[in-house]
Parts: structure tokens; sequence; C-alpha cells
């Protein structure tokens, strides 16, 4: 059974699994034939499979066929034979007696495990055998006619992050396919008192981009057993390159999942959303038992100098993106779910673990596809690696990529305070000396002529070349849900207060440059019962609750006409580095826990000649100065309107007064 390995490895406070190897001699794996060719795996030519398999340690290896995806004995067994670079090969007849395949190598006498070869593009059930089919044969119909939703520039881009689960399985989801890539399909569904839901809630609320947490097939839900509705995020990869088959309405089915992965990104093209996969090429479920160790036992890995495996991911392993044939198959991999799915970008999960050449490889390989496709990641480490960080995708390095961004902490944990100390409020709570590390986050982690980075909470020099660099965000899937991290934090707070922060953090970030980044349902004030890491908690508290939907309706409308101010007016999301430092300056002499800060000359050719920005992030209303003049206020507090909800005049010398948590944006034509 696919979860049992791991069931007695979990971490009690991480979303993945532990395997740890005892130690011994590194071999020098740098001295192993490599193999430069694209057709490793299994490839189809007129129909007809043949299988090419790196294992360059191996005396011998074996591929069986089996009828099932599970169970019984083989239906032949085939010795491959020994060909270049290290790999294995064998052309399968024209009918094959079996439907699903594994390989089963020889090293040092010693005979391994059954396994899926590395580039497995389809498996059974649980993903225990690889399946004899071509992936590019199984597709919904007017699949060659799909294409990407236009997008002009990466600041563009508004992203909206959730679990395929979480969006339909509560009760009254109106969603037919609960669970189900396909549930994520189904159009004009609708929750408690018509509020829209799934796909439609998406569109609705303006986002551009749908990341969608791990699609990968992943070792923790039996795919055998799925009566159970067993949870888990999915941060514990199986098959680099194959859909999970929880989410098939079939998982025995290996065309099930690839149809249905691919009618979920048609739907998505055709109602002007992209797709971003989480991707976790940073480890594996269970080192020992991966086809990778396998196959060629260390090699994929990284080792400590006793030869045990290092662990930055605080998984248990972390792979060695840096060797040759790792660098391959995580490319080729990335290329594939592009090329084959049409998928529009990619999060690299602890993307600090994997090495800056490989992470460029990553770009040039998408950019042969469609320069558009984005890529980003977290710019860190869950623990220390062997590899030095000079040498590693870290937040400090971004600058050396190319259109590579990162997740910006600084302005996270200043806004809503520290994402561990869960009792510590931010600037939007009223906490004092964060105004720096806010500002670090508005001008998009760049350099800008008026930031103090000395004061900054974390990074104490800019990271990003350009805004398209960074990722601003106040909450993810990781640690509490902006809502339930507010109420901790504000212990007596009442619900108008909490809502106003609430409404004041995610203000800060859909006005920043740089890349926005929502978890979807925070803007209907998303609760977890205050869970911190829900990793593998039962549906009943990771489902969007879309009864919340219906009972803050305002709340919901302030969001979508927020991300719609943001995609409306180009001053918010400049492209450059120099335009930000040209078109921004903030106020000066602005009282403690306040921001402002104005965008002017009609930047990025907006309609309004200047932008006034005001945050308020005291719990008591504050008077900060502003330059003298009449302004139209489109955003005030929990109000937008682009056309205006009044005017104002400030005198010389008489400052402007902004209510308790809040944010007040003024335009001058």
């Amino acid at each position: 059974m696919k979860f049992l390995l791991l069931l007695s490895l979990f971490l009690v406070a991480s979303a993945c699994a532990v395997s740890h190897k005892t130690g011994s001699k590194i071999p020098d794996f740098a001295a192993y034939p490599t193999y430069t060719g694209s057709d490793l795996g299994l490839t189809f030519v007129r129909g007809q499979a043949r299988l090419r398999v790196w294992a360059p340690t191996a005396e011998a290896l074996q591929l069986k066929l089996y009828t099932e995806g599970e169970g019984g004995a083989p239906a032949a067994t085939y010795a491959m034979e020994k060909s270049v670079g290290g790999t294995w090969v064998y052309q399968l007849p024209a009918q094959p007696p079996g439907r699903f395949y594994v390989v089963q190598a020889t090293i040092g006498g010693r005979q391994m495990a059954e396994v899926p070869d590395p580039y497995v593009h389809a498996v059974g059930i649980n993903g225990l055998r690889g399946a004899l089919l071509d992936p590019a044969t199984v597709s919904p119909p007017a699949w060659p006619d799909d294409r990407r939703p236009e997008l002009k520039q990466a600041t563009d881009i508004v992203i909206g992050e959730a679990h395929v689960r979480d969006l339909s399985m509560h009760p009254q989801s109106g969603i037919e396919h609960k669970g189900k890539l396909l549930g994520l399909t189904e159009a004009g569904t609708a929750g408690p008192q018509g509020v829209s839901t799934g796909l439609q809630h998406l569109q609705e609320l303006g986002i551009t981009h749908l990341h969608l947490l791990p699609t990968n097939d992943f070792a923790s839900v039996d795919e055998s057993r799925l009566s159970e509705n067993r949870y888990n995020w999915g941060y514990d990869p199986l098959h680099y390159s194959v859909p999970e088959g929880s989410y098939a309405t079939n998982p025995a089915d290996p065309a099930a999942r690839i149809r249905e992965f691919k009618q979920l990104v048609q739907t998505l093209h055709r109602h002007d959303l992209r797709l971003v996969l989480d991707v976790v090429y940073n480890h594996t479920a269970d080192a020992a038992r991966s086809s990778f160790d396998q196959l060629v036992p260390g090699y994929y890995y990284r080792q400590k100098p006793d030869g045990t495996y290092s662990d930055a991911t605080a998984c248990g392993n972390e792979v060695a993106s840096e060797r040759t044939m790792v660098r391959k198959l995580i490319v080729e991999s990335v290329a594939y779910w592009a090329r084959e799915y049409h998928v529009d970008g990619f999060r690299f999960d602890l993307m600090g673990v994997l090495d800056l050449r490989t992470m460029r490889a990553v770009r040039v390989a998408l950019d042969e596809i469609d320069h558009s496709i984005f890529i980003y990641g977290e710019g860190w480490t869950a623990g220390s690696s062997p590899l030095p960080e000079t040498e590693r995708a870290v937040k400090a390095n971004v600058s050396k990529l190319d259109r590579i961004a990162a997740f910006g902490d600084e302005l996270r944990d200043a806004v809503k305070g520290h994402y561990a100390r869960q009792n510590e409020a931010g600037f939007a709570s009223g906490q004092p000396g964060l105004e720096e590390s806010v500002k670090f986050g508005i001008v998009a982690a760049t350099q800008h002529p008026q930031l103090d980075y000395a004061k900054v909470n974390y990074s104490k020099a800019p990271w990003a070349k350009e805004p398209s660099q960074a990722i601003n965000y106040v909450a993810c899937h990781d640690d509490r849900v902006l809502w339930d991290k507010l109420t901790v934090a504000n212990p007596g707070a009442s619900e108008e207060e909490l809502i106003r922060m609430d409404v004041l953090s995610n203000t800060i970030v859909f006005t920043s440059q740089g890349i926005p980044f929502l978890p979807v349902g925070d803007e209907f004030l998303r609760t977890k019962g205050g869970s911190h890491n829900s990793y593998n908690l039962p549906d009943n508290v990771n489902q969007l609750d879309w009864t919340r939907k219906a009972q803050y309706p305002g709340v919901y409308e302030f969001y979508r006409k927020l991300i719609g101010l943001r995609r409306t007016h180009p001053a918010f999301r400049l492209p450059t580095r120099e335009l930000v430092e040209k078109h921004l300056a903030f106020l000066p002499a602005t009282p403690a826990n306040t921001i402002g800060y104005q965008l002017q000359g009609h930047a990025g050719g907006d309609d309004w000649g200047t932008i006034t920005v005001l945050f308020n992030g005291n719990r008591a209303a504050t008077t900060v100065p502003l330059p003298a003049g009449s302004y139209t206020i489109v955003l005030r507090g929990q109000e937008i309107n682009q056309k205006g909800l009044g005017t104002l005049t400030v005198e010389a010398g008489k400052p402007l007064s902004i209510p308790a948590s809040s944010a007040l944006i003024l335009v001058q034509p």
C-alpha cells in the first residue's frame, strides 16, 4: 500500500515524511557515466514502446510486465540490454503481454526492489507500477487547440493558492466531483445563499493564476481506500511526472488521471485562468524505497561526510540537484509538465535546496516552450545543506537568476506578525518598528533610495533585480491562515477590529509592487479553527467553508474590487526597478506605525496622475502630513470605488486623519 511507505515516518509537525540512510563511504558519483539523450523512460514510436533506464552501477536490469497495477505474478520478464551512458534499454513487442511494468536491478550481487523508472509518466494504483501508456494519446476533445490566456508581463500576475480538495469538499459547495480535478471544471456551481463556488468563484475573484498544492503522484494517500477520505497537502513526492491518483475519478485507470488533468487545464484556460503547479523536487517521500535508490543507490541524494543523508528539507533527505543526471531529470520533468499538460507556471517548494545552475536550466527549458511560463519558489531551506549557500537558489541569490521569483517573508511577517511566534502582532495590528520592513515589500525587495535596509527585519539588502522577482503575501497554506493569526495575536479584539486588520493586511499586498499572492478563502475570512499546520488534518478543517462567503459578503466584495483596482491600474504593477525608483516616493515625516507614499507622473502609463497611498497600522486614528491639494478618495478602509467615494481638500500645514487599522488611497488626475 502506498501510504504504508510513510505511515511510521511522519514528523509530528511537518508536512513531509522522514527517511534516513545509514552511513557508508560516499562513492565517486562524478565518475559515473552520464546520458545526454532525450529518450529516458518509456518512449513510443508508431505505438511501439521502448524503455531506457539509467542505472550505471547495475550488473543486470530486468523489465517485468504485469496485467494489473498491483498484485499477481509477472506476465513476462525481459533482460534489458546494456547501452550507452550507463543506460539499459529494451524494445517491447508490438503486443506486450501486460499493461503495467516495473524494473528490477541487480547491484553488488543483490537483487533490488521492483520499481517504476524515475521518468515514469503513467502509473497504476498507488504508483506501484508504470503503465504502458503514451500520455500523448490520452486527451480531452479539442486538446490540440488549447491555448494559454494572454499575459503581457509578469507583474500583471495575481496568484490564488488552493488545494484540490479544499475547493470542493464542503457539503454545500454545489460541486459534484468533490475532491477531484473534475470538480474544478464544473461551471456555474453555487453554495449557501447562492454564492458562487469553485471555478466560477475563482473567475469572479479576478486572479490570473491558480496555484494548486502538489498534484503530482504523492505517497501519503492510499488510492485504493479513498472512502476513508484521508487528507494530505501532498509534499511527499512519489513520482515527479505523473498526476496524483486520488484526485482522479478512477485511480486504478492510468488514463483517467492524465485525461482529467488535461481537462482541468483546458477548462481553466477557457476561463482566462493560468495554472501553477506546486512542485517538490527537493526530496522524495522515502529515499530507501524510492526508484532513485533502487536503481542508482545514493546518487540522487546529498550526503554528509559520514555517508548519511543530509536533510535541508527536514524530510529525511535532500535531492542532489547539482549532479548531472539529477539536474537532467528535474529539468526534463518540469518541461514535460509544460509541454504535455500545458502548465503555465511552477512554484518550487524549498527552492533554496536546489542549485542555481539547475534553476537556470529550468528557465531556459521553459523559455523554449513559452517565455511567459512563470517560475517562483521558497528562497530558503528547512535545515543546513552540504552544498554551499552561494551555489543554491536562496533568496539572497535570486538576483543571479533570470525571471525567477521568490516569496518575500519580510513583508509577510512585518504586516501580520512573526510566522512562528504566533502571539506576536505585526504592523497591521499596531506593532511598532516594522515600517521599513513593510516598505521593503512595497518596493518589491528592490533597491530604492528612500529605504533604510539596516532596519528591515530579515534581508539587510535588496535581493530582487526587478519587481517581478518578488512575491508579496501575508499568508499561505503553511502556518496559520491570516484570520486565525490575527485572532491569536490580538486577544480581546472585536470581530470588527479583526476585519479591519485583515483588510489592511491585504490592501498592503495588493497595492505593493511585485506580484501579489492570496490563499483562496482569505477573501471571506477563512479559518482553520486555529490550526498552524493542517497538512494531514481532515476536510472539515481544511475545506473552504462557503458559508463564510455568504456570511461576509462585504469583505468578499472588497477583495474582489481590490484585485480589480490593481489589475486596472498599471501604477501598482510597474515592470522594472528603474520605474519603481522613478515613480514611487515615500512621504516624509509620517508618524510611528504609519506609511505613506505616492505613485507620481502617470506611473506605468496610468490614467491617474498621482496616487497617494496611506496605511495606518495603529489601533487608533492617526494624523499624517500630506501635500496640500484636492484629492478624490478611491479606497477608504473597507470601501473601494475607482470612480470616487468623495473628495477632500488638504490645506497646507494641516495633517489628515486616518481611522484605526485602515488604508486610504487618494488620486489626482
